[in-house]
């Protein structure tokens, strides 16, 4: 009987242990997020990061790896076992490449992150679980080019030959009929995304004086680009 209470007993602190060691897989936060939501929430940023600085938009991608660097430290306080420092570390020359707009940079620092992440699941057993630069996007609601630089970059050759797009970079247009400039079509109540996009997609030759403003003839894309940088200056107006 004491050989079979002893031997309980010594089952019972391995199943202790055990469940101990398996313990950091199976905690989860206030919210209730696993280690495994919070790895899998952390792909997904790590999908975005890359369409976002492949395609310039420098703003996302800053935003993007600040939700990745959040993560990781999310998933390091759910698990012992998780050591993100490579990451971080790799994450500093992503953050470099973004904040000098390197789009070459941002290729290979991007890469060396992927690479931290996969050498960290090697690490601790996971290394079924292989990360790779991804060849298409699963987010196929979002648009990862920056609406707001496309739509001021067309603004600028498009429309600044009659208006002034930036008003505080001392722009002369060229036409002999000034137009009203951004700043001021901004600033009227009528002025809405909606006439917007009905002046930029109508032959408009009634608009302006002497009925002399041109059809820009854009496409759908890029109307939607100049309505994002009109949305952008009428928020700065208020």
């Amino acid at each position: 009987m004491m050989w079979r209470s002893f031997f309980g007993a010594a089952c019972g602190i391995l199943l202790l242990s055990t469940a101990a060691a398996e313990a950091p897989q199976l905690q989860h936060d206030a919210s209730g997020a696993t280690l495994a939501d919070v790895m899998i929430a952390t792909q997904a940023r790590h999908i975005k990061l890359w369409f976002a600085g492949k395609l310039l938009n420098w703003g996302l991608a800053a935003y993007e790896l600040d939700l990745i660097r959040s993560k990781l430290k999310a998933a390091a306080e759910l698990s012992t076992a998780v050591h993100p420092d490579r990451a971080f570390e790799a994450s500093q020359a992503v953050q470099t490449a973004i904040d000098a707009k390197d789009n070459a940079g941002f290729v290979k620092a991007y890469t060396e992150l992927t690479n931290a992440c996969n050498a960290c699941h090697r690490e601790n057993g996971f290394g079924f679980i292989s990360l790779q630069v991804p060849l298409t996007s699963p987010f196929a609601d979002e648009l990862f080019a920056d609406q707001i630089a496309e739509g001021r970059g067309l603004a600028h050759m498009i429309c600044g030959a009659c208006h002034v797009v930036d008003e505080t970079a001392n722009e002369v247009p060229v036409s002999r009929y000034p137009a009203p400039s951004f700043g001021e079509l901004v600033r009227r109540p009528s002025f809405n995304d909606q006439a917007l996009r009905q002046m930029l997609s109508s032959n408009h030759r009634n608009i302006g004086p002497d009925q002399t403003m041109r059809n820009p003839r854009l496409a759908d894309y890029q109307i939607d680009e100049i309505v994002a940088y009109f949305d952008m200056l009428r928020a700065k107006s208020k």
